[in-house]
């Protein structure tokens, strides 16, 4: 069964009318599906309600373990796999091993950080940006909620974005997802 969802957007000019608009569409009872900027707005996350980023978890776990197997590889070579006697000196010298693990740590990090950040925003080669309004990438800001219940109309949504300033209130009509 293929059913359309209505959705409402909102165009700003001005940033902080797009971070008080949010905040009322919350109190409002809308679900704020997202949020377009031309650059990082500071708030806007907590306003929309987000939950911090797990991005610098990924990045913590991914730079231990490189640390962790490049210690034990270095390790392992020096002192089971190929042990030399250079001028005395222990087979485990660890402080000799400290700038290569601090180079694959932060390879590790580095490399994991940007897969995750690819895979959960769904960025990929060939895919083509859904703007909802014009400008938005420019000089315009634009938020699009959707009503939890049908009790919210175009007239409600443009009356609170005009309470906030909004330059162009329009309703999106998009298909849901298949039903299985």
């Amino acid at each position: 069964m293929n059913t359309a969802e209505t959705r409402y957007v909102g165009v700003f000019e001005r940033e902080d009318d797009l971070v008080g608009a949010t905040r009322a569409a919350r109190a409002a009872g809308l679900r704020i599906v997202d949020a377009y900027t031309p650059y990082a707005v500071h708030g806007l996350d907590a306003a929309m309600g987000l939950r911090p980023s797990r991005l610098a978890l990924v990045c913590l776990v991914a730079g231990a373990t490189g640390a962790v197997l490049k210690l034990w590889f270095e390790l392992w070579t020096a002192v089971v796999d190929w042990p030399l006697d250079v001028g005395g000196k222990p087979h485990n010298s660890l402080p000799a091993f400290v700038p290569i693990t601090f180079e694959v740590m932060v390879l590790f990090a580095g490399l994991a950080t940007v897969s995750a950040l690819f895979l959960v925003a769904g960025l990929r080669p060939g895919r083509r940006p859904a703007l909802v309004a014009d400008q938005v990438t420019d000089d315009r800001f634009a938020l699009v909620v959707e009503p939890a219940d049908a009790t919210a109309s175009l007239a409600s949504v443009r009356a609170l974005f005009d309470a906030h300033h909004a330059v162009d209130v329009r309703a999106r009509v998009e298909p849901a997802e298949e039903a299985s």
